[in-house]
């Protein structure tokens, strides 16, 4: 019986991932600073409780970094053990992927993005980030 040759073998290159376009990130940018601040912080961003114990959401916001665009939300960490008084968490995040569509992830409670919707329009997106449980539920 032959023995089976063993070679070492380059795996292969994935392509680049396209660059978003600078005109595409200021619509973006635009349009879900305008669904956090007519959706998401009048729903989310409550008063302090009387006596807070727990964290609670003191502000939403958004943020580009490379071709991932970030909703955030800062949290206010009450209390005399906090680290410090306040912390954010992204909760959602679109990839740019091409032709003007993006793939939608969350943050599970493990740190890891698990993406929900790999390829939607930008409508599709923020119609979902607004209705979906799994963003800031």
């Amino acid at each position: 019986m032959a023995k089976s040759l063993k070679t070492w073998m380059v795996p292969p290159r994935r392509p680049p991932k396209p660059k978003t376009p600078k005109s595409l990130k200021v619509e973006v940018s635009e349009r879900a600073n305008k669904l956090v601040e007519t959706e998401l912080k009048p729903r989310h961003v409550k008063p302090p409780p009387k006596k807070p114990r727990f964290n609670y959401i003191i502000d939403i916001t958004t943020r580009w970094y490379r071709n991932y665009f970030y909703f955030v939300a800062v949290y206010a960490s009450p209390g005399p053990t906090a680290i410090s008084p306040t912390f954010e968490l992204k909760f959602a995040r679109l990839e740019y992927v091409g032709e003007e569509r993006f793939a939608l992830s969350y943050l599970r409670h493990n740190d890891k993005w698990f993406e929900l919707f790999p390829d939607l329009s930008l409508d599709e997106c923020l119609e979902a980030v607004r209705d979906q449980p799994h963003f800031l539920g």
